[in-house]
């Protein structure tokens, strides 16, 4: 089985500061005025979203200004980091991801083997440093596939799950399935992206979507604290 976890709002919280430290990159390279006002961000990658901030405050998204967004954006969360780390984790998540790390190395000698992954729309670097910053280690994750690494143009998180298992597939020795991996998050999009793959998917009420909106998913929980039922859920 490979379990891909979501990392905003799913594992962590950051108290905002990926969209402060988005903005901030933006005033120092184009305008004070730059604004992420409008823009959603929840679900979403990372390269469409800075591409919806370049339109939204009239600067041309070229591979150049894109670029320069990115160096920004990550110099601008780190720095923000180090001074004030807002970076946590959520109930249950250690608790879980220990569990589960037992488990993996328990019966990755067996003919079924468990998988933990990432599958976030984050950058690799600035998803990396809000992790590290609430205490988890990104190379934990046997499989991580960031919102860069969508194979298609324009970029969907739809295709994410597709690269996960085709990645999986090489360290398992055969094709991994969709319905092999489980997809855990905390918007519509997370559900989207599991279900055009054929992955179960587990939602969490932990961000800015209530169970009620969520509750699409093959299951949908408050939090992940009940260890042992989302364990018992996910191995079933």
């Amino acid at each position: 089985m490979l379990i891909l976890f979501d990392i905003d709002a799913t594992l962590i919280k950051t108290g905002g500061v990926g969209m402060l430290a988005m903005a901030a990159a933006g005033q120092a390279l184009f305008s004070p005025e730059f604004t992420s006002e409008g823009v959603s961000f929840a679900g979403r990658l990372d390269p469409l979203i800075i591409g919806d901030l370049l339109a939204r405050n009239g600067v041309e998204p070229t591979p150049e200004h894109r670029a320069a967004m990115r160096r920004g954006y990550r110099d601008a969360l780190l720095a923000r980091l180090e001074a004030d780390n807002t970076s946590y984790t959520l109930p249950g998540v250690a608790e879980l991801l220990g569990a589960l790390a037992g488990i993996s190395g328990s019966v990755a000698r067996g003919s079924a083997p468990l998988t933990l992954g990432l599958l976030t729309g984050n950058f690799p670097e600035t998803g990396s440093i809000k992790l590290q910053h609430a205490g988890i280690d990104p190379q934990g994750f046997a499989v991580r596939v960031w919102g860069d690494e969508s194979p298609h143009d324009p970029p969907a998180r739809d295709h994410l799950p597709g690269v996960a298992l085709e990645r999986v597939s090489a360290s398992w020795g055969r094709a991994a399935t969709g319905p092999e991996a489980v997809v855990i998050g905390d918007t519509p999009d997370d559900i989207a992206c599991a279900r055009a793959h054929g992955c179960r998917v587990l939602a969490v009420a932990t961000g800015q979507f209530s169970a009620g909106d969520l509750a699409h998913a093959d299951r949908t929980v408050e939090d992940l604290s009940d260890t042992e039922g989302v364990l018992a859920w996910l191995m079933a």
